[in-house]
């Protein structure tokens, strides 16, 4: 019924995204199911925390060209295993662990890097049947299901060889934090957070405090200079182009 020689209006019906670029980034959301993480009496629990604060930073940093997933996105609670097993089942990874604290000065962001115990023999697993045998960075010997997010990875080893670049990429996150964060410490710490350990990519822990100090509602409000923090630090480490990448 339309009239001969009228323009014809095309709307197209799909947005084409830009293809994500760069390292992926993993974050973890730490805790759920049955493990609630730290409690406040303000009715705050940590894996509903910072499960929020993961998706908001999943927001920022898909804005910005990265690929990234989660290793959860409801109320499960995946084993350290299978968490690492996530991360490395990526060619290149960065993995971002959240926590919020159950005490601590309110208001205030850390960043962690995984810090080793002294000794220098690596225990490792025997290996799983059908799993591929490789060598990680440090030349240590290590058992991995790469692509298989459900299998289990093995290794008290896996980020030694990742330590110099989690401990920069900390303190670069740290730093970011430092100014949105009032009272928070200019400089990363080493803890050994469990998390990080079997992760063969550069892996850093933030934690928020704190669950005691603040309500579920103010907590939430730090969601955006969080996710900025995050997001400028990345940035700054390795940027979502590749042709800039460090």
């Amino acid at each position: 019924g339309a009239q001969a020689g009228a323009p014809q209006v095309v709307t197209p019906s799909i947005v084409v995204a830009p293809p994500a670029t760069g390292p992926t980034i993993v974050l973890n959301p730490a805790h759920g199911g049955t493990d609630t993480g730290a409690r406040g009496q303000n009715g705050g629990v940590e894996k509903d925390l910072v499960l929020q604060f993961a998706r908001d930073v999943r927001v920022a940093l898909t804005r910005q060209g990265y690929r990234v997933v989660m290793t959860r996105d409801d109320d499960s609670n995946p084993s350290y295993d299978d968490r690492a097993a996530l991360v490395n089942g990526y060619r290149d990874a960065i993995l971002i662990s959240l926590h919020v604290s159950s005490t601590g000065m309110g208001g205030t962001a850390r960043a962690y890097y995984y810090r080793f115990p002294n000794f220098t023999s690596a225990t490792l697993a025997a290996p799983t049947p059908g799993a591929a045998t490789a060598s990680n960075s440090a030349g240590a010997r290590v058992v991995s299901n790469v692509g298989d997010a459900s299998a289990l990875i093995s290794w008290t080893e896996a980020q030694r060889g990742y330590a110099p670049a989690s401990h920069r990429l900390a303190d670069v996150i740290q730093g970011e934090l430092a100014q949105v964060f009032s009272g928070s410490p200019v400089s990363a710490a080493s803890v050994p957070v469990r998390e990080l350990r079997s992760v063969e990519a550069p892996a850093v822990a933030i934690e928020i405090s704190s669950v005691a100090a603040l309500t579920p509602a103010m907590l939430a409000q730090d969601g955006a200079p969080l996710s900025n923090a995050i997001v400028q630090g990345i940035i700054a480490f390795r940027p979502s182009n590749p042709a800039g990448a460090k």
